[in-house]
């Protein structure tokens, strides 16, 4: 049981190291100290509810419906391309960065939420990740897969609010001026690549 728990560690690991758009905007919020801790939680929140349905059977029914990747492949290029010009307005405006930040980017606890919830729902590279590949590998442990679930669940909770906390911890460095703009570019660069990537699949897909 243990080991398949640590199994599931290490893959969920794998899954969630690379920087996208959870990573960014996690990332941004610490930074911010806007919410930081809510944030990595409701990633985890969803990351725990879409690797139960994959390994539960919902990546089988995912990958048998182009449609509906099509669909969510789609809002998520269009998101992320918004929000990738937010990003790359407060890197390009005029005056303080850090200003521009403020007026910008200091939304309400619900605008957040959404946000985040946007981020994570409206990427395809979630489904991909945590339906289908987690799923996949999490059928295969048979009676244990709940604690394949677990493992992948808690790397997720690590993972996120690690992130938050860290970034929060360094904001006062990552904060400045010159910090911030390029955060702001690196930010908007990771969305509009994504969403470039995804509106290629989905055009080679058709």
């Amino acid at each position: 049981m243990l080991l398949t728990y640590f199994q599931g560690i290490v893959m969920g690991m794998a899954m969630i190291l690379p920087i996208g758009p959870q990573n960014a905007f996690v990332l941004s919020q610490g930074i911010r100290r806007q919410h930081a801790v809510m944030v990595a939680g409701l990633c985890a929140v969803s990351d725990a509810i879409l690797i139960s349905l994959g390994v539960f059977g919902g990546g089988a029914l995912l990958a048998q419906s182009p449609l509906l990747l099509q669909i969510v492949t789609w809002g998520g290029v269009f998101f992320l391309i918004w929000y990738g010009w937010g990003a790359f307005s407060a890197a390009l405006g005029k005056g303080s960065a850090q200003i521009n930040l403020d007026a910008t980017t200091s939304h309400s606890r619900y605008r957040i939420m959404v946000t985040v919830l946007a981020v994570t729902w409206l990427n395809p590279h979630v489904y991909l990740d945590t339906v289908v590949v987690l799923g996949s590998l999490g059928e295969q442990f048979g009676a244990l897969r709940l604690w394949f679930v677990m493992g992948a669940v808690s790397a997720s909770v690590i993972w996120f609010f690690s992130l938050a906390l860290l970034s929060s911890w360094l904001a006062p460095w990552l904060q400045k001026s010159q910090a911030q703009r390029g955060i702001n570019f690196a930010v908007g660069s990771v969305m509009w690549l994504i969403a470039f990537q995804l509106a290629k699949h989905a055009l080679l897909e058709q």
